[in-house]
């Protein structure tokens, strides 16, 4: 059964947390994990680079020169992809690069992921994450205390959303939102008790 430290907010232990061997001790799939965080990075492509083709540079419509006699290579255009100001050949244009994957595999790299940070001790439970009030050098202090640098924080407290969102590398989400991308990247997963009792429940 793997556990995880549990602290208080002034960052000290009090005690350990057993966590679902379900969502967070199964053996990790890493080519499963590589599948999804390269789909979320092309879903979060805008997709709308542009160019003009020769078709759509302005210009170009009478032909330079005569076709034959002059001594040099034939020309159509002057908006040709050779000349100067000429348009691009196979320009790009506005696409999506969204694509989907199956729900299973989506979940099991979800539970791969959350299961590596179990295993290299990554998970750090906070028994009472709140604050009453927004502040955040209040909140900075705290994951100092926990040794964290960049981290993902998993909380539905609204004023520790708006206190750690102007720390470099911190991210903040609730619980039901968790996506893989964000657990790779973080160092460091600290999530509230209640947050971890929401994640066993509906992703076990």
């Amino acid at each position: 059964m793997p556990k995880a430290n549990l602290y208080d907010m002034a960052g000290k232990q009090i005690g350990e947390v057993e966590l679902s061997e379900a969502v967070f001790g199964i053996e990790p799939n890493q080519y499963v994990v590589h599948d999804v965080v390269k789909n979320h990075l092309a879903n979060c492509r805008q997709g709308t680079q542009s160019a003009l083709t020769r078709a759509e540079v302005s210009g170009g419509g009478r032909k330079p020169w005569r076709q034959k006699g002059t001594g040099r290579a034939r020309q159509g255009s002057t908006r040709a992809p050779q000349w100067t100001h000429g348009g691009v050949v196979f320009a790009p244009k506005p696409r999506s690069y969204r694509y989907t994957l199956n729900k299973k595999v989506r979940r099991l790299a979800l539970k791969s992921a959350l299961s590596a940070k179990a295993a290299a001790g990554s998970v750090l439970v906070v028994d009472d994450l709140r604050m009453d009030e927004i502040k955040t050098k209040t909140f900075q202090g705290f994951l100092n205390s926990l040794g964290a640098g960049k981290a993902m924080v998993v909380t539905a407290c609204p004023n520790v959303v708006k206190s750690a969102r102007n720390i470099p590398g911190v991210v903040t989400t609730p619980a039901k939102l968790i996506n893989v991308y964000d657990i790779v990247n973080a160092k460091q997963l600290i999530v509230d008790k209640a947050a971890l009792a929401t994640i066993e429940e509906v992703f076990a």
